[in-house]
Order: C-alpha cells, then structure tokens, then sequence
C-alpha cells in the first residue's frame, strides 16, 4: 500500500524553522544526545473505523462511543474536530455541536489487535518501547537495532511501514528527552513528524504555552498565569527558587523541563513474545495460490525481523509459527504449527505457511488480511517438526 502524495510531510513544522533538519548525518552534539521518539497514531480508532467501513464512515464526522443521551466520545475523526467533538466529551454535548455526527460503537478487540501489530513495527528497531496506551508510545532510538544512528531517519521509517501495514497514519516526535519528543509530535498531526535537536531545544520549549509542560494541569495553569508565566520563556526567566515556593517539589521540576534537563528514561514494560507481519488488502483474495504469492513478501519481512529481534539486535529463531487470515467482514481465524527446530529464514516459513494454508483444507472464505508470526523464541536452532494445530478464535 503506498502513501498518498501528502502523507509524507517528514519536513514539518520543526524542519521549516530549522529544528527538523537532523536527518541523514547527525551532527557531533546529536551523537552524544539521547534520540527519544514519541509515536502517536492519528484518531486512532476513529481512523480505524474509516479504514474497515469506507462506504461507511469515510470523510465523515464519527465519534467512536456511546450514543446520546448518556455515551461518552471515545476517540473523534479529524472531520469531527472542528466542531469541537473531543475524547472525552459527553456524547450529547458532542451530537448538539456537530451535525451530522456519526456515533460508533468501539471495537476494543480490533484496537488492541492494530495497536499489537503497530507494536511489532517499533519493535524491529528498538526493545526500549514504552506504551502509553493502545495508540501511543515512547522509543529510545540511541542505538537502533538497524539503519543509521538517526531519530530522523527512525521516525520516516517507521511510520512508513505502519501505513504500508495496517493503512493508518502515525504522527511522530523526534528530540533528546521524552517530554520534548512528546510534544514535538503534537506539532503537526495527522501524518506528521517534527524533529527537535539538542541544540534547538532550548528554543522549541520557550515557544510553547505552560499547559503544554508535564505535569502541568488546567489548575496549576491557571496559577502560573496569575503570576505572568504563560509560556516555556518565561519559565525559563523564572527563578526555581520562585516556582518552588508556589509549586514545592514540583515547582524544580517545572524549571528543569523548561532548561531542556528531563532524563526520564524510557521503561519497557514487557519482554517481546513473538515477531510477526500483516497486509491487509484493498480487494478480496480468493485463490489459494494468489494467497501464497502474497505471503512471500510477509515472511521476507518476518525473517528479516528475526535476524535484529533478539537482545541489542542480536538475531532470534521461533519455534512455533502462527498463519492468520481475516475475511471482508472481518471475521479471524488462525492456523500453527509448533516446531522442535526453531526457524528464522525466509524459506523455511514460506514452507511452513504453504502447509497451514492447505491444511486441513485451504480457505473456504475470500480473505482481506493475511499475516504470519513466530513465537516461542530462542536464540538456538535445534530438532524437528513436532505437529500442526489449528486454532479458530
């Protein structure tokens, strides 16, 4: 699935003031800084909505949630938006504002099963990932599992690949500390990137608006407003030893974010479990053979995965491999097979997916997604075939 012609606006707001341009050569001060991402899909299960139902809700206002009188909005499309629909609103404030607006009833299934797929993007270039929810997480990208040293170049492909997998637009944020990479990519959604170097950070961060700090909320807003300070430069301008008599504690930490010193580390929170790719496809797949030759660039992109997957991109084997498909109507089934010799390469899992494709019997349904996994990993290659179960969810 290619981009459309405007969805590759890598060169975004930071890029145009001159705080975008790390690129493809990061200067000396870039090499010796962190490269946090902070990736966040766009409208996440409103966008997902749009994608699975184009005759459907497709350029229209949705709100996914709740109907009127007592729903709550979940998540609003971007044509929602300016109307002032929001996460979080009530649903009848959001049907009064917006004509037209279409309620959803959200598929919390689908949403965790895209957000597992996009997690499986990230982790073929870092293990650092820290989730924040179903849509959004932070990456440590300092010593990527491939391709150059380049938070830039990281961001780009990432989102590159997220769209060419799943047909959804992720903004990004590239900078040296987690709450500059957060709010970076927030800079130019949807289907942006704004890069933020170390050298121009001082400069990003006394542009934004206090609400726009950690920690800070509309109370503590409201506050800082009453003493003069409505933006990052003033922070700066202000003495620690003055937030911290209003603030406490957290008047210091205020004063660090604004000074460009925030080495909050980014927390992985689960050791990785299985390397796995999916297509989902613009027109049904019906023929058993056209479903082989659209699983080859599947498992090529498997075991290309497993050769970086392992700890510091070390290279990994699965002992179990998992074919999934999924009709027009979205209904999904698997089929596995649980090896005693771990695989990684790309003609051993071809072979493998020939088989469960044809057992017990080939697809009786056209199918719109077609995926591969491999689990049970190790870092070792030992014995034979063990069986093939097959499994309906």
């Amino acid at each position: 699935m290619s981009r459309p012609e405007d969805a590759d606006k890598a060169e975004t707001k930071a890029d145009k003031s001159g705080a975008g341009r790390a690129a493809e050569s990061p200067g000396r001060e870039e090499k010796a800084a962190r490269r946090i991402l902070h990736v966040d899909m766009d409208a996440f299960y409103a966008s997902i909505e749009q994608r699975d139902f184009p005759d459907k809700y497709a350029g229209e206002p949705i709100a996914v949630g709740g109907d009127p009188p007592k729903g709550v909005v979940k998540a609003a499309s971007y044509e929602a938006r300016p109307y002032g629909v929001r996460s979080a609103q009530p649903a009848v404030e959001a049907d009064r504002q917006c004509p037209g607006l279409i309620f959803v009833p959200p598929r919390m299934d689908v949403y965790q099963e895209e957000s597992r797929r996009i997690r499986e993007i990230l982790f073929g270039y870092t293990d650092i990932i820290e989730p924040l929810s179903l849509d959004e997480a932070y990456l440590d990208v300092t010593e990527p599992k491939k391709g150059p040293p380049s938070g830039t170049l990281v961001a780009r492909r990432i989102r590159e690949e997220i769209y060419e997998e799943t047909g959804l637009t992720a903004s990004a944020g590239v900078g040296p500390s987690k709450f500059v990479a957060k709010v970076a990519s927030d800079q130019d959604k949807p289907d942006g990137l704004t890069v933020v170097r170390p050298e121009e950070q001082l400069e990003f961060i006394a542009g934004l608006p206090v609400g726009d700090f950690h920690g800070i909320g509309p109370v503590t807003e409201e506050k800082m407003r009453g003493m003069g300070i409505e933006t990052g430069a003033d922070l700066q301008e202000t003495s620690e030893k003055t937030l911290r008599r209003r603030f406490g504690k957290r008047g210091g930490h205020f004063k660090r974010l604004a000074m460009g010193e925030d080495d909050r580390p980014v927390k992985p929170d689960r050791e990785r479990k299985s390397v796995g790719t999916e297509r989902t496809f613009s027109e049904d797949i019906s023929e058993p053979n056209e479903m082989l030759s659209r699983l080859e660039p599947i498992a090529e992109r498997v075991s290309g995965r497993l050769k970086s997957a392992g700890p510091e991109g070390t290279p990994i084997r699965g002992r179990t491999v998992t074919l999934k498909l999924k009709s027009h109507d979205h209904d999904v089934s698997t089929r596995q097979t649980t090896l005693r010799r771990a695989v990684r390469s790309e003609e051993d899992l071809m072979r493998l997916a020939e088989r469960l494709l044809s057992r017990p019997h080939p697809p009786e349904e056209p199918v719109r997604l077609l995926g591969l996994s491999v689990s049970s990993l190790t870092g070792r290659e030992e014995g034979k075939q063990l069986e093939l179960d097959f499994d309906r969810e």
